[in-house]
């Protein structure tokens, strides 16, 4: 039993929470906790409380906070101690006598820690110890790897960025701006650590502090953080999902390819017949702009945003979707929760009060955004919900749609007043918001599953919402910090934060033009993803596309053909996901989690459990250094067998990226020429 009484938390005695797992106080003033007697997660030190002012900076859907001076306050001593059951409560307190109740408990497969300090302040800072043994992997969507050590960044919704690089934070972005950020990780020994909260969070992973990681919630809320126990890194995801939900497996026909195609009803149907020709299969056609055309900030193919049909570039649209459908081609297409003042919706949702407001004018807040000033819906007002969801379901009964693209949903601004709730944490909720209205309405319109939405934002939650999410707007080029690179790190880290269904652009969406190599690789990678999708960029009139060429147009029907293959492989997996929360595209660790080598690995991935696949994501590579767990390993263009664990380079010619079949050849796959 714990000590009662005022003492210094290094006195406290372990303590037996149920089921082999138990609760001690390290030397440092922080918690440490077992499992049969092994270390799970540790807490370095004790929780600290701060207060500072600080400055806010915001543009194109991406923020910079900074800070003043920094007063911190450690509360580092237990006062009193009570134990019911599987709850514990203590007394923590400062050394100036400032108090706070931290309560543990034991739940089935989890530890749920919550703090709530008696005094103001603008952040609480959990310590986390930085283990050599351990590994820190996940945090939502990132970009850069899958392991964070040495890292420090924000965990708040907001644009990805246009290159990534860091030199102008309200453009290009960082390697940590995310779509998807998740105040989540996994260590693979097995077990995670989740902060419960929806304000931003600050993280540092050992970057400043070799031997210290720390979480730092920037808010007026209590710090909760909950540490799933495994045992295993898939237990650990699965255990996740139970917590914060899983998204629902896609219907059968999303495992064949979707194609982008817009420009009015005779270019769509002259872009299928083309397909059909090539002997591209075809699941759905993806029409995005079905709303209108527009021209993009500084040039390039953008679409209207509202939530009607365009009756001059589609003057029969339900026709068209109708025409497709008789082909067994099912149609989806796109919508984001922006309010554009120049069209149909504004008004309307201004004199209803669906809008956020400026808390110092009371009017809408507004900001520059993609088609200049305008504003985000208010998703915290029901009756906005209700507004848009109305629009949704004409969409779906009226006209026929199977789907679309819910697009955005990273920009609402912090400072405003809602319907509901603060700003500064409705923000990062705001995606599953949006989200939530597509679920609403296809679960009424679709209650038989056959629907199909694909969102880019997201945050702890969304998963409950969500189908499959796109790791966004990667430039078309082949750079490492927002190039075709980053695609397999991002689709990794999703699925070891609880999305299991992951799709990218083929080839990409910003910059430009692409290249025949570049959009050949990544069809290569397309092929092998759970999703083969293309877009066709924002540079759509000079980008490399799938009928460039013969030798583009063979090839991409080659890989099209491979991916149809799979469909009931791939549909099977996603039955399963939806159960166990393993994501289709699979970090090694998953399944060889003793293996250490598979820890940093970030450029490679599973597809299920049984397909390996190595990219290329270098230009010019025509070789692959790659990593093969325990085998047999089947070559599948060549049929060679290798026999792992270990390290080989592979010939990686065009058409014949490293790919290995787990104790099985696949000469189905080779066949396909």
């Amino acid at each position: 039993m714990l000590h009662a009484g005022c003492a210094p938390s290094e006195d406290l005695e372990p303590l037996a929470l149920g089921d082999g797992v138990v609760l001690e106080s390290t030397a440092a003033g922080g918690l440490r906790l077992l499992v049969d007697g092994e270390p799970t997660f540790v807490s370095a030190g004790p929780i600290e409380v701060r207060g500072f002012d600080e400055e806010v900076e915001s543009n194109l859907g991406m923020w910079r906070f900074s800070r003043g001076p920094v007063a911190t306050t450690a509360f580092s001593e237990v006062r009193r101690v009570e134990h019911e059951g599987a709850e514990v409560r203590f007394e923590l307190r400062t050394l100036d006598g400032r108090e706070g109740l931290l309560t543990v408990r034991k739940e089935t497969e989890s530890v749920h820690f919550s703090f709530e300090p008696r005094v103001p302040r603008e952040s609480i800072a959990l310590p986390i110890e930085c283990d050599a043994e351990g590994s820190f992997h996940g945090f939502g969507e990132q970009y850069n790897a899958t392991e964070q050590t040495g890292e420090a960044f924000s965990l708040f919704v907001s644009e990805q960025g246009i290159g990534r690089d860091g030199d102008a934070w309200f453009f290009d972005g960082d390697r940590h701006t995310t779509y998807f950020p998740m105040p989540w990780y996994l260590d693979a020994r097995g077990f995670g650590v989740l902060l419960e909260t929806d304000y931003r969070v600050e993280a540092d992973i050992c970057a400043s502090d070799m031997k210290q990681a720390e979480l730092e919630v920037v808010g007026d809320a209590r710090l909760e953080w909950r540490v799933f126990l495994g045992p295993t890194p898939a237990d650990v995801v699965r255990q996740l999902g139970d917590t914060v939900g899983r998204p629902t497996a896609p219907p059968d026909w999303s495992f064949s390819p979707w194609m982008c195609t817009q420009g009015g009803p005779d270019a769509v149907l002259g872009r299928l017949a083309a397909m059909q020709e090539a002997d591209i299969p075809v699941g759905a056609l993806w029409v995005q702009d079905w709303t209108g055309q527009r021209e993009n900030l500084g040039g390039g193919y953008g679409v209207q945003y509202r939530w009607l049909p365009d009756t001059e570039l589609y003057p029969d649209l339900r026709g068209l979707v109708q025409t497709l459908h008789d082909q067994d081609i099912r149609v989806v297409g796109y919508v984001n929760p922006f309010v554009d003042p120049a069209l149909e919706h504004w008004d309307e949702m201004v004199e209803q009060g669906m809008l956020p407001l400026d808390p110092a004018t009371g009017e809408v807040a507004t900001f520059f955004g993609p088609r200049g000033d305008m504003t985000t819906a208010d998703l915290s007002n029901p009756a906005t919900r209700e507004y848009i969801a109305g629009f949704l379901t004409d969409a779906v009964r009226d006209i026929g749609l199977d789907g679309w693209m819910a697009d955005f949903a990273e920009w609402l601004p912090i400072d405003v007043d809602l319907y509901e709730g603060d700003a500064a944490a409705v923000h990062n909720r705001y995606p599953e918001l949006w989200q939530s209205i597509t679920r609403e309405v296809m679960e009424a319109e679709r209650p038989d599953g056959d629907w199909l939405m694909f969102a880019r934002s997201g945050w702890t939650g969304v998963q409950s919402q969500a189908q499959v999410h796109w790791v966004g707007d990667q430039e078309a080029d082949w750079s490492e910090a927002d190039g075709l690179p980053t695609v397999v790190p991002a689709m990794l880290n999703l699925g070891l934060s609880g999305q299991p269904f992951a799709t990218h652009d083929i080839a990409g969406f910003s910059g430009g033009p692409s290249t025949k190599e570049l959009y050949m690789r990544w069809t290569e990678l397309g092929a092998f993803s759970p999703f083969m999708r293309t877009h066709d960029g924002n540079d759509r009139e000079n980008n490399h596309r799938w009928d460039a060429d013969e030798e583009t147009q063979a090839h991409f029907s080659r890989f099209a053909r491979v991916h149809e293959a799979l469909a009931g492989e791939l549909s099977a997996m996603a039955v399963d996901a939806e159960q166990s929360g393993l994501p289709m595209v699979r970090h090694l660790l998953l399944e060889w989690p003793a293996d250490r080598e598979t820890w940093a690995i970030h450029d490679q991935f599973l597809l299920g459990a049984d397909l390996l696949v190595a990219p290329v994501v270098t230009e010019g590579a025509t070789t692959r250094n790659l990593y093969l767990p325990e085998g047999p390993w089947f070559h599948v263009w060549t049929g060679e067998v290798y026999d792992g664990p270990g390290w080989v380079e592979v010939e990686a010619e065009l058409g014949a990226p490293p790919v290995f079949s787990r104790g099985k050849d696949r000469a189905d796959l080779r066949a396909i020429q």
